[in-house]
């Protein structure tokens, strides 16, 4: 039985999710393939989206016309605006999600899209003629032609997973892995490695003395991560903050030889960013505590997600660590954590659309390009099915540069760099940060979006309301004594209430105002970035052929030039954020890509 589709998505996650809805959102006839159609949009880790740069991420999937951002804002039960002691540039939201409805309400979206459909079912295979991608084969004997196949596939390449010394395949706990497909992506030819990420155990919130626990409570004005999100109003739940003791120390200190992280049974790269709560006693052996978070995982649910506890070690020892906690001695233990080593391809393998190289129509995202989190896995596949739908309607791919947005700066490092572990995005890996703010990402990324055509009427009118206000609020403070008055620290907008409606002549947006007010602020140290990336502009408007030799370049180390073909750099700004690529290197590369041009 042969089905015909333009683009397949494997795999139902946060980056399949984003991607079948772009392709179909661009009116390209889409099948998303999932093992388990009850577990569309799951959280297999913590119930939460958003966070220290992640929640820039999530802006930036809403402004581009993704679906993330609007999903959390509909079913989040607790909203944090992070690092508010600190400057706008590291502002970001997060928030608790219930996983279930989390799940359901991001499967209503999906299935109102015209051009999608959902399809429950395991791919076997690729179909391929030569090197170009043309569908899939499904393990029931199905065919589905594609003109472009995205793979979203998780840790369910080859997973399996480890509680102390047992160990079992699986895709998330209780999952099938997928060994058909993870067998033949390995025979393809491309890179590929083991990565490992784990969960904590999740206990029976009944059970638990929530009188020890310091509560955390939600912001009173929710920060929504929608730029089509007025507010949210409803009530809120409280998380709770705890620490471990000397006794947890001591329990797992005593059962480090019974770790499958330190017995040597599991062999991928974790994160060292995340790490387990008995690699925590290991690495930091002076610290006499660690914290630990206590997540509802939902409203309807006694379910309590422990993060800062993930952990590998055998149930017995979960049992006890978990015993050790005040105000957790007579906790019930519902799920044990885990740790899941999977199949990873070197991210190497693709280029800035997120297309593999060698492939043609075949592109990667999420997790299997060696990221962790739900946030890296949207931003991804948006990106990714974005692509494949401008490569079918004949259109030049969307790149986001490193000063366009943080979607850009994963892609960027991820293809430039590879991932020798888990990758998760921080603002440190931004040079602009200033510029890449939460309050601006619908300036750099909707009218992207529209282009592409993911960005519907309402949306779009929303955006050029907001633009309009931003832009004469901005040009009366330029000429007004309010605009140098504004730039002390303790003054605000909300205090010349009065005129500023007088310029607009409407009400003011909230989100105008604060992007208004930041620039106004700041707007010395913005022009300072402004300056620094016109400069990185100049080095990524250099091309590189793709036939373009490297080998025959003289004055290269044997080491440079392995580099520059293993990678095989777009440009001269990313020939240049190669590690072990020094400047020397790129002045002699840019030379040779001049003569080149005049030849």
């Amino acid at each position: 039985m042969h089905s015909k589709y333009d683009v397949v998505v494997i795999g139902a996650g946060h980056a399949g999710c984003e991607a079948s809805r772009a392709c179909a959102r661009m009116g390209l006839r889409t099948a998303l393939i999932t093992m388990n159609l009850d577990l569309i949009a799951q959280m297999s880790c913590n119930p939460a989206i958003g966070g220290i740069a992640k929640g820039h991420l999530v802006r930036e999937i809403d402004a581009l016309g993704g679906v993330m951002g609007e999903a959390a804002d509909a079913v989040g039960i607790q909203f944090r605006l992070l690092n508010t002691s600190r400057g706008p540039a590291v502002w970001s939201p997060r928030a608790q999600m219930d996983k279930k409805q989390y799940r359901a309400h991001m499967r209503q979206l999906l299935e109102r899209e015209a051009n999608l459909r959902i399809v429950q079912a395991e791919v076997a295979s690729l179909t391929l003629d030569g090197r170009r991608v043309t569908g899939v084969q499904l393990r029931d004997g199905r065919t589905m032609r594609a003109g472009a196949v995205v793979v979203t596939t998780g840790t369910f390449l080859n997973g399996l997973a480890h509680v102390g010394e047992m160990q079992y395949t699986c895709g998330r706990n209780g999952e099938a892995p997928s060994e058909l497909l993870g067998a033949q992506l390995r025979m393809l030819g491309l890179a590929w490695t083991r990565l490992k990420t784990g969960t904590p155990p999740r206990l029976d919130g009944r059970s638990i003395d929530w009188t020890r626990f310091e509560p955390q409570p939600g912001d009173a004005e929710p920060t929504p991560f929608s730029f089509l999100t007025d507010r949210i109003d409803r009530p809120q739940i409280q998380c709770h903050i705890g620490y471990t003791t000397e006794e947890t120390r001591q329990i797992l200190k005593t059962a480090i030889p019974r770790s499958p992280l330190y017995s040597g049974q599991i062999e991928g790269i974790g994160p060292r960013y995340c790490p387990s709560i008995e690699d925590k006693i290991v690495k930091f052996p002076d610290k006499p505590r660690h914290q630990i978070f206590l997540e509802p995982e939902g409203l309807d649910t006694n379910e309590v997600y422990v993060n800062g506890m993930s952990t590998s070690m055998p149930i017995d020892v979960q049992a006890a660590v978990v015993a050790s906690i005040p105000g957790m001695e007579h906790a019930e233990m519902i799920r044990p954590g885990y740790a899941i080593e999977y199949d990873a391809i070197d991210p190497r393998e693709l280029d800035h659309a997120l297309q593999v190289k060698s492939i043609e129509g075949l592109y990667l995202a999420g997790q299997i390009n060696g990221t962790s989190g739900y946030e890296e896995a949207g931003c991804q596949g948006l990106i990714a099915g974005i692509n494949a739908a401008c490569r079918l309607l004949g259109r030049e791919p969307v790149v986001l540069a490193r000063n366009e947005g943080y979607t850009g700066i994963l892609i960027d490092d991820l293809v430039t760099k590879g991932a020798d572990e888990p990758y998760r995005m921080f603002t440190s890996r931004a040079e602009f940060r200033l510029h890449l703010r939460i309050d601006n990402a619908d300036e750099r990324l909707t009218p992207v979006g529209r282009r592409a055509g993911l960005v519907d009427d309402a949306r779009w009118e929303r955006f050029k309301r907001k633009q309009s206000q931003h832009e004469r609020l901005a040009d009366a403070l330029a000429i007004h004594p309010n605009g140098q008055w504004l730039k002390r620290p303790e003054a605000s907008l909300s205090q010349i209430g009065p005129w500023v409606r007088e310029v607009l002549g409407e009400e003011p947006l909230p989100a105008a105002l604060t992007t208004v007010e930041t620039e106004t602020k700041y707007s010395g140290y913005i022009a300072q970035q402004e300056r620094q990336m016109e400069r990185l502009k100049d080095a990524e408007r250099r091309r590189i052929p793709v036939e373009f030799g490297f080998d025959g370049i003289p004055g290269l180390s044997r080491e440079i030039r392995d580099k520059l073909t293993r990678v095989r750099p777009e440009t001269l700004g990313q020939a240049a954020r190669i590690p072990g690529v020094t400047p020397a290197a790129i002045a002699i590369l840019d030379v040779y890509l001049s003569v080149a041009r005049v030849c």
